[in-house]
């Protein structure tokens, strides 16, 4: 059974790069397969990770729902997705990228989400690792497009406003019965650890902080892969020292 790492956190607190990280720590420790899902609307954990997908779970149930006759005699409607989407899965260097993408209209989300959430189920199977980059904020668990998690990373800027936010989605996937083993808390982007009073009663345990990268803002400039980032790179040997309880089995 894989091992299921989910991502959290307020947006523009660089949840996507750190999931992107872990991807390239998973790949660089030979752990296994991976398969890296981009559950987030605004989807670019792809691009991050260099590995353009070929479509994406909103395009594949539009294009369905415009052609309903592409699906073969003798065969469900969901069935029928569900191969669509396992062809969809994008191969890069040592990883696999699915996307969920946008759909069309008002009223959509639910759909896409509920289908997400049932090959998640399926594929969790079918890999050592999952990372899964959720939705900015508290919608996606409201939607409980991740309904298990082993591990939950939820990133933070040192903001009290972010910091709040962060215990807040804790609390919402306790609420909701979301079942996650590990719960950690990452700063992002500063350069000290955070004041104790402000961690306090979070339901998280804090791993630490993360400072900022000159070489990730380059790359993200420039629309460069963090899978190319050099190995010195104080961002990826930060979450080193940092994480391995995230991706550690027990």
């Amino acid at each position: 059974m894989g091992y299921v790492i989910a991502m959290a956190g307020k947006g523009g607190v660089g949840k996507t790069t750190i999931a992107a990280l872990i991807v390239r720590i998973l790949k660089e420790k030979k752990l296994g397969s991976i398969l890296a899902i981009d559950a987030d609307p605004n989807s670019n954990l792809a691009e991050a990770l260099g590995a353009a997908p070929k479509s994406t779970i909103g395009q594949i149930v539009n294009d369905l729902a415009a052609n309903p006759q592409k699906v073969p005699a003798g065969m469900g409607k969901d069935n029928f997705i569900e191969y669509e989407i396992q062809t969809a899965i994008a191969e890069g260097d040592g990883f696999d990228v699915l996307t969920m993408g946008r759909p069309e209209g008002p009223g959509c989300y639910c759909y896409v989400n509920n289908v997400l959430r049932n090959i998640i189920g399926k594929l969790v199977k079918d890999y050592d690792y999952i990372v899964v980059d959720n939705e900015a904020g508290l919608e996606h668990l409201s939607r409980r497009t991740t309904r298990s998690a082993d591990a939950m990373v939820v990133v933070s800027s040192p903001a009290v406003v972010g910091l709040k936010a962060a215990k807040r989605i804790v609390e919402l996937a306790g609420e909701l019965d979301i079942k996650i083993k590990k719960s950690f808390l990452i700063v992002n982007c500063f350069d000290r650890d955070v004041e104790k009073d402000k961690i306090r009663n979070m339901k998280l345990e804090y791993l630490g902080f993360l400072p900022q990268d000159k070489e990730i803002e380059s790359a993200g400039l420039n629309g460069g892969s963090l899978m190319e980032l050099s190995g010195d790179a104080v961002s990826l040997q930060g979450l080193y020292r940092l994480g391995e309880k995230i991706w550690q089995r027990n």
